[in-house]
C-alpha cells in the first residue's frame, strides 16, 4: 500500500468545495487540495440518471491520516452520502513526498 493518497469529493458549490478544502488542510489532514469546477457529473442517485454541475475537491495526505480525513469530510459535507475515495499517489519527489508528510504531522 501507498503511504500517500489523493483523496476525492465533490460538492454542490464553490463555496462548499473550498469550505471543506480549508478546513481540511488547516486540520492537518491534508497537505494541499485543489477546488475545481465546476464539472459535469453524470451518475445514478435513488434509482434515477441524473446529470449535474459539480465542484470536484483533490485533498493530498499520507494513508496514516485518511481515516481522519474521510470522517473530517462526512461530517461536513453538505451531502448525506458523498463520494469521498482515494487513489495511492505512487511516485512523487522526495521534496514533495517530505512535504506531504510534514504538512501532515508524520515527520
Amino acid at each position: 500500500m501507498s503511504d500517500y493518497l489523493q483523496v476525492s469529493t465533490a460538492t454542490p458549490t464553490r463555496e462548499d468545495a473550498v469550505r471543506l478544502a480549508g478546513s481540511s488542510v488547516e486540520a492537518g489532514l491534508a497537505a494541499g487540495a485543489q477546488v475545481i469546477g465546476p464539472v459535469v457529473s453524470v451518475f445514478w442517485h435513488e434509482g434515477r440518471y441524473v446529470e449535474g454541475e459539480e465542484w470536484q475537491v483533490l485533498l493530498k495526505t499520507t494513508a496514516a491520516r485518511y481515516s481522519e480525513l474521510e470522517a473530517h469530510l462526512l461530517d461536513r459535507h453538505p451531502w448525506a452520502n458523498p463520494e469521498v475515495g482515494a487513489v495511492p499517489i505512487t511516485r512523487g519527489s522526495v521534496a514533495y513526498l517530505g512535504w506531504l508528510d510534514k504538512s501532515t504531522g508524520k515527520n
